[in-house]
């Protein structure tokens, strides 16, 4: 179940299992292994909104019971772009569903006076301009880090992008459709605002935070 903005930009994923399970991670008192089991587990349920749109072909095969034109994903595999550190949470649940996907990873991040991404680390797969990309990151806050992410991608060659992440600000929305109006963004929940550090508000804290019990 998912349901549109308004616009083709951003799809908010309102399943309701996807959402009751964030309202757990939102909880303070929930624990670090928990955070993180429940972000694997939502991440599994973004995945099968995000990948609506694959490609499929039909391959001839036989089943016990005789010949078929059975579908199959067409094209290169997909490629998972983690931006570290908290993207690696919801990529590993993607990657149960997706065993096969190409994976690659863009390490950025936030001043935390000028709220700009500053670049550390980038290594993606080949041959971007044939594969869907999905780039993830827990939290679109003011998307600035987002959208320097996706232009790296976009340098790399990639054409059709999505962006997936588990909550989203206003602020970064239109940042990211400001930047790249061509690349959708899915998220579980579009949220209030973002306070004067930059965090997500009612959010959830920090995602990275959380999942790994650094502080």
């Amino acid at each position: 179940m998912s349901q549109s903005s308004g616009t083709p930009h951003l799809t908010v994923v309102t399943h309701p299992l996807i959402q009751h399970k964030l309202s757990i991670m939102r909880d303070k008192t929930t624990s670090t292994a928990s955070f993180r089991r429940l972000l694997r587990e939502i991440s599994l349920l973004l995945a099968y909104e995000v990948t609506r749109e694959l490609d499929l072909t039909t391959e001839r095969i036989e089943t016990p019971l005789g010949p078929m034109d059975a579908p199959r994903l067409e094209g290169k595999k997909l490629a998972l772009i983690s931006i570290l550190r908290a993207g690696n949470g919801l990529m590993d649940g993607i990657l149960e569903l997706i065993p096969a996907a190409r994976v690659g990873f863009i390490g950025l991040y936030r001043d935390p006076e000028t709220l700009q991404p500053v670049k550390y680390y980038s290594k993606v797969p080949a041959q971007l301009d044939a594969r869907m990309t999905i780039a993830v990151d827990p939290m679109l806050a003011t998307g600035n880090s987002s959208a320097a992410a996706i232009q790296m991608l976009k340098d790399e060659g990639a054409k059709n992008i999505r962006f997936l992440c588990l909550l989203a600000a206003p602020e970064g929305v239109a940042r990211m459709r400001e930047a790249h109006p061509d690349v959708p963004i899915f998220t579980a929940a579009l949220d209030e605002k973002l306070d004067d550090h930059g965090y997500i508000v009612p959010g959830l804290g920090d995602a990275g935070d959380r999942m790994f019990g650094t502080k």
